[in-house]
Protein backbone atom coordinates (compact mmCIF):
# COMPACT_ATOMS: atom_id res chain seq x y z
CA UNK A 1 0.00 0.00 0.00
CA UNK A 2 1.53 3.30 -1.09
CA UNK A 3 1.75 6.23 1.30
CA UNK A 4 0.52 9.69 0.36
CA UNK A 5 3.32 12.16 -0.30
CA UNK A 6 2.76 15.01 2.12
CA UNK A 7 3.09 18.62 0.97
CA UNK A 8 5.20 21.17 2.84
CA UNK A 9 2.47 23.60 3.87
CA UNK A 10 5.01 26.45 4.13
CA UNK A 11 5.73 26.30 0.38
CA UNK A 12 2.14 26.78 -0.75
CA UNK A 13 0.65 30.01 -2.03
CA UNK A 14 -2.53 31.28 -0.38
CA UNK A 15 -4.50 30.10 -3.42
CA UNK A 16 -2.95 26.61 -3.39
CA UNK A 17 -3.63 26.20 0.32
CA UNK A 18 -7.16 27.52 -0.05
CA UNK A 19 -7.95 25.07 -2.85
CA UNK A 20 -6.79 22.12 -0.78
CA UNK A 21 -8.68 23.20 2.34
CA UNK A 22 -11.84 23.88 0.32
CA UNK A 23 -11.54 20.31 -0.98
CA UNK A 24 -11.83 19.24 2.69
CA UNK A 25 -15.17 21.04 2.77
CA UNK A 26 -13.78 23.73 5.09
CA UNK A 27 -15.27 27.20 5.30
CA UNK A 28 -13.19 30.29 4.52
CA UNK A 29 -12.82 31.36 8.13
CA UNK A 30 -11.05 28.06 8.85
CA UNK A 31 -8.63 28.77 6.01
CA UNK A 32 -7.92 32.21 7.46
CA UNK A 33 -7.26 30.64 10.87
CA UNK A 34 -4.67 28.24 9.44
CA UNK A 35 -2.91 31.06 7.58
CA UNK A 36 -2.75 33.22 10.70
CA UNK A 37 -1.32 30.36 12.77
CA UNK A 38 1.42 29.85 10.16
CA UNK A 39 2.42 33.42 9.34
CA UNK A 40 1.13 35.80 12.02
CA UNK A 41 1.69 33.62 15.06
CA UNK A 42 4.56 31.61 13.58
CA UNK A 43 3.26 28.26 14.81
CA UNK A 44 5.32 25.41 13.40
CA UNK A 45 3.31 22.51 14.81
CA UNK A 46 -0.19 21.69 13.66
CA UNK A 47 -0.93 20.38 17.15
CA UNK A 48 -0.62 23.95 18.46
CA UNK A 49 -3.45 25.27 16.27
CA UNK A 50 -5.70 25.31 19.31
CA UNK A 51 -8.85 26.79 17.75
CA UNK A 52 -9.09 23.86 15.32
CA UNK A 53 -10.75 20.65 16.44
CA UNK A 54 -8.62 17.56 17.00
CA UNK A 55 -10.25 16.04 13.91
CA UNK A 56 -9.32 19.06 11.78
CA UNK A 57 -5.78 19.07 13.10
CA UNK A 58 -5.41 15.39 12.26
CA UNK A 59 -6.72 16.04 8.75
CA UNK A 60 -4.00 18.67 8.29
CA UNK A 61 -1.33 16.30 9.62
CA UNK A 62 -2.46 13.59 7.22
CA UNK A 63 -1.87 15.87 4.23
CA UNK A 64 0.82 18.36 5.26
CA UNK A 65 4.26 18.52 6.81
CA UNK A 66 6.48 21.49 7.70
CA UNK A 67 10.13 21.81 6.79
CA UNK A 68 11.46 24.14 9.46
CA UNK A 69 14.87 25.58 10.34
CA UNK A 70 16.98 24.35 13.24
CA UNK A 71 19.66 26.54 14.81
CA UNK A 72 23.10 25.01 14.27
CA UNK A 73 25.30 27.78 15.69
CA UNK A 74 25.06 31.37 16.89
CA UNK A 75 27.96 33.81 17.29
CA UNK A 76 28.10 37.30 18.78
CA UNK A 77 30.55 39.90 17.50
CA UNK A 78 32.36 42.40 19.69
CA UNK A 79 30.09 45.07 18.13
CA UNK A 80 26.87 43.22 19.03
CA UNK A 81 26.20 41.74 15.60
CA UNK A 82 24.73 38.23 15.81
CA UNK A 83 25.24 35.54 13.18
CA UNK A 84 22.92 32.53 13.00
CA UNK A 85 23.69 29.35 11.11
CA UNK A 86 20.63 27.21 10.42
CA UNK A 87 20.26 23.60 9.34
CA UNK A 88 17.69 23.01 6.62
CA UNK A 89 15.62 19.82 6.54
CA UNK A 90 18.00 18.29 3.95
CA UNK A 91 21.09 19.07 6.06
CA UNK A 92 22.20 22.06 4.00
CA UNK A 93 23.10 25.18 5.97
CA UNK A 94 22.35 28.88 5.58
CA UNK A 95 23.30 31.97 7.55
CA UNK A 96 21.44 35.08 8.72
CA UNK A 97 22.80 38.16 10.48
CA UNK A 98 21.12 40.48 12.99
CA UNK A 99 22.60 43.99 13.09
CA UNK A 100 21.30 45.82 16.17
CA UNK A 101 21.53 49.60 16.57
CA UNK A 102 19.67 50.04 19.89
CA UNK A 103 20.38 53.77 20.15
CA UNK A 104 18.40 54.31 16.93
CA UNK A 105 15.86 51.58 17.75
CA UNK A 106 16.85 49.89 14.48
CA UNK A 107 17.26 46.13 14.28
CA UNK A 108 18.13 44.91 10.80
CA UNK A 109 18.04 41.28 9.70
CA UNK A 110 20.26 40.28 6.78
CA UNK A 111 18.50 37.32 5.25
CA UNK A 112 19.51 34.56 2.80
CA UNK A 113 17.47 33.67 -0.29
CA UNK A 114 19.52 30.71 -1.56
CA UNK A 115 21.74 28.02 -0.09
CA UNK A 116 25.02 29.06 -1.67
CA UNK A 117 25.14 31.20 -4.80
CA UNK A 118 25.59 30.57 -8.53
CA UNK A 119 27.36 33.89 -9.12
CA UNK A 120 31.14 33.82 -8.88
CA UNK A 121 32.01 37.32 -7.71
CA UNK A 122 35.74 37.11 -7.04
CA UNK A 123 35.63 38.92 -3.69
CA UNK A 124 32.76 36.96 -2.12
CA UNK A 125 33.02 33.82 0.01
CA UNK A 126 29.45 32.71 -0.70
CA UNK A 127 30.07 32.56 -4.46
CA UNK A 128 32.79 29.97 -3.92
CA UNK A 129 30.17 27.56 -2.54
CA UNK A 130 28.19 27.35 -5.79
CA UNK A 131 24.41 27.18 -5.79
CA UNK A 132 23.15 24.31 -3.65
CA UNK A 133 19.44 25.08 -4.01
CA UNK A 134 16.74 27.73 -3.81
CA UNK A 135 15.15 28.54 -0.46
CA UNK A 136 11.38 28.19 -0.16
CA UNK A 137 9.17 31.07 1.03
CA UNK A 138 8.89 29.31 4.38
CA UNK A 139 12.66 28.94 4.77
CA UNK A 140 13.12 32.63 3.97
CA UNK A 141 10.36 33.69 6.37
CA UNK A 142 11.53 31.37 9.14
CA UNK A 143 14.90 33.13 9.35
CA UNK A 144 12.92 36.21 10.38
CA UNK A 145 10.65 34.18 12.64
CA UNK A 146 13.52 32.71 14.66
CA UNK A 147 15.69 35.82 14.89
CA UNK A 148 12.75 38.12 15.63
CA UNK A 149 11.86 36.08 18.70
CA UNK A 150 15.43 36.37 19.95
CA UNK A 151 15.58 40.08 19.11
CA UNK A 152 12.52 40.67 21.30
CA UNK A 153 13.99 38.52 24.06
CA UNK A 154 17.40 40.23 24.05
CA UNK A 155 16.50 43.85 23.18
CA UNK A 156 12.82 44.08 24.02
CA UNK A 157 12.20 45.21 20.42
CA UNK A 158 11.23 43.41 17.20
CA UNK A 159 13.17 43.44 13.96
CA UNK A 160 12.54 46.73 12.15
CA UNK A 161 14.23 46.14 8.78
CA UNK A 162 14.89 43.21 6.46
CA UNK A 163 17.61 43.23 3.81
CA UNK A 164 18.02 40.43 1.28
CA UNK A 165 21.81 40.67 1.46
CA UNK A 166 22.70 37.26 2.86
CA UNK A 167 23.53 34.15 0.87
CA UNK A 168 22.37 34.02 -2.72
CA UNK A 169 21.06 36.27 -5.48
CA UNK A 170 17.42 37.14 -4.65
CA UNK A 171 16.41 37.86 -8.23
CA UNK A 172 17.44 34.33 -9.25
CA UNK A 173 14.90 33.00 -6.75
CA UNK A 174 12.35 35.61 -7.69
CA UNK A 175 9.08 33.72 -7.19
CA UNK A 176 9.95 32.54 -3.69
CA UNK A 177 11.45 35.88 -2.64
CA UNK A 178 8.31 37.72 -3.77
CA UNK A 179 6.14 35.19 -1.94
CA UNK A 180 8.15 35.70 1.26
CA UNK A 181 7.85 39.50 0.91
CA UNK A 182 4.10 38.98 0.75
CA UNK A 183 4.26 37.20 4.11
CA UNK A 184 6.54 39.86 5.60
CA UNK A 185 4.18 42.68 4.65
CA UNK A 186 0.78 41.07 5.14
CA UNK A 187 -1.30 42.11 8.19
CA UNK A 188 -1.83 38.35 8.56
CA UNK A 189 1.93 37.85 8.56
CA UNK A 190 4.76 39.96 9.98
CA UNK A 191 2.96 43.21 9.02
CA UNK A 192 6.15 45.07 8.09
CA UNK A 193 6.10 48.09 5.80
CA UNK A 194 7.42 47.56 2.26
CA UNK A 195 9.70 50.53 2.96
CA UNK A 196 11.42 48.47 5.65
CA UNK A 197 12.49 45.79 3.15
CA UNK A 198 15.43 46.02 0.76
CA UNK A 199 16.25 43.58 -2.03
CA UNK A 200 19.92 43.63 -2.99
CA UNK A 201 20.97 42.30 -6.39
CA UNK A 202 24.24 41.79 -8.20
CA UNK A 203 22.51 43.20 -11.26
CA UNK A 204 20.10 41.23 -13.46
CA UNK A 205 18.55 43.83 -15.72
CA UNK A 206 15.47 41.94 -16.91
CA UNK A 207 14.53 41.00 -13.35
CA UNK A 208 14.93 44.59 -12.13
CA UNK A 209 12.46 45.57 -14.86
CA UNK A 210 10.16 42.74 -13.75
CA UNK A 211 10.23 44.09 -10.19
CA UNK A 212 9.02 47.40 -11.57
CA UNK A 213 6.31 45.86 -13.73
CA UNK A 214 5.09 43.70 -10.84
CA UNK A 215 4.75 46.79 -8.66
CA UNK A 216 6.98 45.66 -5.82
CA UNK A 217 7.16 48.49 -3.32
CA UNK A 218 10.38 47.45 -1.60
CA UNK A 219 13.69 49.30 -1.75
CA UNK A 220 16.24 48.17 -4.33
CA UNK A 221 20.01 47.99 -3.85
CA UNK A 222 22.50 47.27 -6.63
CA UNK A 223 25.84 45.73 -5.70
CA UNK A 224 27.91 47.65 -8.25
CA UNK A 225 31.53 47.80 -7.01
CA UNK A 226 32.89 49.19 -10.30
CA UNK A 227 31.40 51.65 -12.79
CA UNK A 228 33.69 50.50 -15.58
CA UNK A 229 32.61 47.48 -17.63
CA UNK A 230 36.09 45.97 -17.88
CA UNK A 231 36.74 46.16 -14.16
CA UNK A 232 33.26 45.05 -13.17
CA UNK A 233 33.38 42.02 -15.46
CA UNK A 234 36.73 41.03 -13.91
CA UNK A 235 35.28 40.90 -10.40
CA UNK A 236 31.61 40.17 -11.22
CA UNK A 237 31.20 37.86 -14.26
CA UNK A 238 27.43 38.56 -14.22
CA UNK A 239 28.38 41.85 -15.89
CA UNK A 240 29.04 40.01 -19.16
CA UNK A 241 25.29 39.50 -19.64
CA UNK A 242 24.23 42.59 -17.67
CA UNK A 243 26.58 45.42 -18.55
CA UNK A 244 26.46 48.89 -17.08
CA UNK A 245 24.32 50.33 -19.87
CA UNK A 246 21.63 47.65 -19.47
CA UNK A 247 21.69 48.05 -15.68
CA UNK A 248 21.46 51.81 -15.91
CA UNK A 249 18.43 51.57 -18.20
CA UNK A 250 16.78 48.99 -15.92
CA UNK A 251 17.33 51.12 -12.82
CA UNK A 252 16.03 54.21 -14.59
CA UNK A 253 12.90 52.27 -15.59
CA UNK A 254 12.52 50.96 -12.05
CA UNK A 255 12.70 54.43 -10.55
CA UNK A 256 10.40 56.02 -13.13
CA UNK A 257 7.84 53.24 -12.62
CA UNK A 258 7.90 52.93 -8.84
CA UNK A 259 9.53 56.10 -7.43
CA UNK A 260 11.21 53.69 -4.98
CA UNK A 261 14.61 54.47 -3.54
CA UNK A 262 17.64 52.95 -5.25
CA UNK A 263 20.86 52.33 -3.36
CA UNK A 264 24.22 51.63 -4.92
CA UNK A 265 26.50 49.38 -2.85
CA UNK A 266 30.16 50.05 -3.63
CA UNK A 267 33.04 48.18 -1.98
CA UNK A 268 36.33 50.06 -2.25
CA UNK A 269 39.26 47.77 -3.10
CA UNK A 270 42.75 49.15 -2.61
CA UNK A 271 44.23 50.48 -5.90
CA UNK A 272 41.51 48.82 -7.95
CA UNK A 273 38.30 50.86 -7.97
CA UNK A 274 39.02 53.71 -5.55
CA UNK A 275 40.65 56.39 -7.73
CA UNK A 276 39.28 59.78 -8.77
CA UNK A 277 38.62 58.33 -12.24
CA UNK A 278 36.59 55.52 -10.66
CA UNK A 279 34.59 58.13 -8.74
CA UNK A 280 33.87 60.03 -11.98
CA UNK A 281 32.67 56.80 -13.61
CA UNK A 282 30.34 56.20 -10.67
CA UNK A 283 29.02 59.77 -10.86
CA UNK A 284 28.26 59.24 -14.55
CA UNK A 285 26.46 55.95 -13.81
CA UNK A 286 24.29 57.62 -11.15
CA UNK A 287 23.35 60.55 -13.39
CA UNK A 288 20.35 58.70 -14.87
CA UNK A 289 18.34 58.29 -11.65
CA UNK A 290 18.40 59.52 -8.02
CA UNK A 291 20.57 57.21 -5.94
CA UNK A 292 22.10 56.81 -2.53
CA UNK A 293 25.65 55.45 -2.67
CA UNK A 294 26.80 53.33 0.24
CA UNK A 295 30.58 53.00 0.28
CA UNK A 296 31.61 49.83 2.08
CA UNK A 297 35.01 48.80 3.33
CA UNK A 298 36.14 45.42 2.05
CA UNK A 299 36.03 42.55 4.52
CA UNK A 300 38.88 40.10 4.14
CA UNK A 301 38.00 36.61 2.94
CA UNK A 302 40.45 33.76 3.38
CA UNK A 303 42.16 32.87 0.10
CA UNK A 304 41.19 36.10 -1.69
CA UNK A 305 43.89 38.67 -2.42
CA UNK A 306 41.86 41.90 -2.36
CA UNK A 307 42.69 44.45 0.33
CA UNK A 308 40.48 47.23 1.61
CA UNK A 309 41.18 50.85 0.70
CA UNK A 310 42.59 52.99 3.48
CA UNK A 311 40.35 55.44 5.31
CA UNK A 312 41.76 58.56 3.63
CA UNK A 313 41.20 57.10 0.16
CA UNK A 314 37.61 56.12 1.00
CA UNK A 315 36.87 59.58 2.41
CA UNK A 316 38.37 61.25 -0.66
CA UNK A 317 36.28 59.00 -2.93
CA UNK A 318 33.15 59.95 -0.98
CA UNK A 319 33.94 63.68 -1.25
CA UNK A 320 34.03 63.47 -5.05
CA UNK A 321 30.53 61.98 -5.03
CA UNK A 322 29.17 64.47 -2.53
CA UNK A 323 30.61 67.36 -4.52
CA UNK A 324 28.69 66.07 -7.54
CA UNK A 325 25.46 66.16 -5.52
CA UNK A 326 25.14 62.41 -4.92
CA UNK A 327 23.89 61.33 -1.51
CA UNK A 328 26.73 59.25 -0.09
CA UNK A 329 27.39 57.37 3.13
CA UNK A 330 30.50 55.53 4.29
CA UNK A 331 29.52 52.38 6.12
CA UNK A 332 31.54 50.69 8.78
CA UNK A 333 31.54 46.91 8.65
CA UNK A 334 29.67 45.04 11.34
CA UNK A 335 30.45 41.53 12.55
CA UNK A 336 33.64 40.98 10.57
CA UNK A 337 35.34 39.23 13.51
CA UNK A 338 32.77 36.42 13.20
CA UNK A 339 32.72 36.40 9.37
CA UNK A 340 29.27 38.00 9.39
CA UNK A 341 30.08 41.07 7.27
CA UNK A 342 29.30 41.62 3.59
CA UNK A 343 30.75 38.88 1.39
CA UNK A 344 31.86 36.66 4.27
CA UNK A 345 28.93 34.26 4.66
CA UNK A 346 30.09 30.76 3.77
CA UNK A 347 29.09 28.48 6.69
CA UNK A 348 32.73 28.30 7.74
CA UNK A 349 32.96 30.04 11.09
Amino acid sequence: MSTIQKKDILTLSDEELQNILISFGWKKYRISQVNEWLWKHGIRSIDEMSNLSLTDRQKLKDVFEMHTLALDKMQISFDGTRKYRFNLHDNLKIESVLIPVPEDERYTLCISSQAGCSLTCTFCATGRMGLLRQLTPGEIFDQYLYVNRECIEVYGKPITNIVFMGMGEPLLNYKNVVASIGKFTSPKGANLSHRRITVSTSGIAKMIKKMAEDGLKVNLALSLHAADDTKRTEIMPINKQNNLHSLSQALKHYYNTTSNRISIEYICFDHYNDSEKDARNLIRFCSHFPALVNIIEYNNVRGIDFQKSDENTINSFAKHLLKAGIMTTVRKSRGKDIDAACGQLANEA
